[in-house]
């Protein structure tokens, strides 16, 4: 499986480099738009010391790291909400009779290699604010573990973005609130946007556990509304939970699928 991933990326890879100038100026104008949440992260505290409690690099961390994880999906797996324009154009019944996984096969649709940019521009913002803070090495750990975390939990949402265009063939901003919605929350610290939210970003859709809870034990803060210690270190049962869900509903999806006959 992991095989036939690469090698479709691979192909698409290899088409883009054929232009070289076109390829370099995608991948700058993608670190640029990435650069753009950073500017504004950087005008709120051009006019304030802190945000809801948290300083200028914390809150660049919790950026960063929310960033890093969006990113690889962005690059890797954001190809999938294309599904409905498939099922429109009635290609999708060329992509099941194929000897390989549907899921693959989308995810690695017109792959834009250029969009690893935005993971470079991620991952210097996270570097940065780990460096700035000074962050503890005993807890550092933690860091790469909730970036794995976010990983599945955008992959996750991407999915079950996909699932629902299944049902909702004419609605693929279902899968953008799903996913850019979510990354968008997640670059400020949940405390900012209250207490309701955080619970359901806690308890139902498990966001939280991209950057805030585990990011809260690396700052070595107290959870503000008050989430138990335990909840820090629950990312990775969450984002089993969700990917476990996703993929059920990902078969559902495709079991149900009516071919439109082309």
């Amino acid at each position: 499986m992991a095989r036939t991933y690469f090698l479709l990326m691979w192909t698409w890879t290899r088409a883009a480099a054929a232009y070289p100038v076109s390829f370099a100026l995608m991948t700058l104008f993608g670190i640029a738009i990435a650069a753009l949440d950073v500017g504004v992260i950087l005008v709120v505290f051009a006019n304030t010391t802190t945000l809801a409690g948290f300083s200028r690099d914390e809150v660049l961390f919790l950026y960063g790291a929310s960033s890093v994880s969006f990113a690889i999906c962005d690059t890797f797996v954001s190809n999938i909400d294309r599904v409905s324009q498939h099922i429109k154009a009635g290609t999708l019944d060329t992509i099941l009779i194929r000897p390989a996984s549907a899921w693959i096969q989308l995810a690695t649709d017109r792959f834009v290699p250029a969009r690893v940019g935005r993971i470079l521009q991620a991952g210097i913002v996270l570097g940065y604010a780990v460096g700035a803070l000074g962050i503890e090495w005993r807890r550092a750990w933690m860091i790469p573990v909730m970036v794995v975390t976010g990983v599945v939990i955008f992959t996750a949402l991407w999915t079950l973005g996909g699932a629902l265009q299944f049902v909702l063939t004419d609605a693929p901003e279902v899968t953008n609130s799903l996913t850019y919605g979510s990354h968008q929350l997640n670059q400020y610290p949940l405390s900012i946007y209250g207490r309701d939210l955080a619970r359901a970003v806690t308890y139902v859709l498990p966001l939280a556990f991209v950057n805030w809870q585990p990011g809260l034990y690396v700052l070595g803060r107290a959870d503000p509304f008050g989430t138990p210690e335990f909840m820090r270190f629950a990312g990775p049962a969450a984002a089993l939970v969700l990917a476990l869900l996703a993929g059920l509903a990902w078969r559902q999806g495709i079991r149900h699928y009516r071919s439109t006959g082309s």
